[in-house]
């Protein structure tokens, strides 16, 4: 048998090794993925909302997020033009809470990203970069991924919303980093 003396010291070792974060650390990251999760509801909204007025203004409301949620959840089959297309509430919600959920993981990695960059300055060159190399992914993957969705819009209006879209993610990060300092 264990002693009780043997017992409390390897409680407390346990104890020592399996502490959780400090109090200013643990409120820091919660204020990092905070931010993170803000500015990317932000720029989800800013998506949206381009793409609700665009199809507005065609006369088809909604026909975006529905047109992408029948590419993603049913593989593409049966994308028609919007006209001739009935609407399904439930693909359009689908969609838009995935796109959501996209866009406060990205914002929430960005913002966790650029408060490592405000301690260390050498890093937020990489980090500028390694965004607009996101960016250009996420447009280079649709193309090549969605081509039949691509085929329906005019590549200079997803272009457009998404940079607008960045436009408020990184303007919201910015002004929550003020202490951000680039070095090349």
């Amino acid at each position: 048998m264990n002693s009780p003396q043997k017992e409390s010291a390897m409680a407390a070792l346990l104890t020592k090794t399996t502490a959780t974060w400090p109090q200013g650390q643990a409120v820091e990251a919660f204020a990092l993925y905070r931010d993170g999760m803000i500015a990317g509801t932000g720029g989800a909204a800013t998506l949206a909302l381009w793409f609700l007025l665009l199809d507005g203004l065609a006369g088809h409301p909604l026909s975006t997020p529905h047109m992408l949620g029948t590419a993603l959840f049913k593989g593409g089959g049966g994308l028609v033009p919007p006209a001739q297309v009935e609407l399904s509430l439930g693909l359009v919600v689908a969609f838009t809470g995935l796109h959501w959920l996209a866009f406060a993981l990205m914002g929430g990695v960005a913002s966790w990203l650029l408060g490592l960059a405000e301690h260390n300055p050498d890093l937020g060159f990489g980090v500028l970069l390694l965004f607009v190399l996101c960016e250009g992914g996420v447009l280079g993957g649709a193309m090549m991924v969605a081509e039949p969705v691509l085929h329906a819009w005019a590549w200079p209006s997803v272009l457009v919303g998404h940079l607008l879209a960045s436009a408020v993610l990184g303007g919201y990060l910015w002004r929550r980093h003020p202490r951000m300092v680039i070095y090349p």
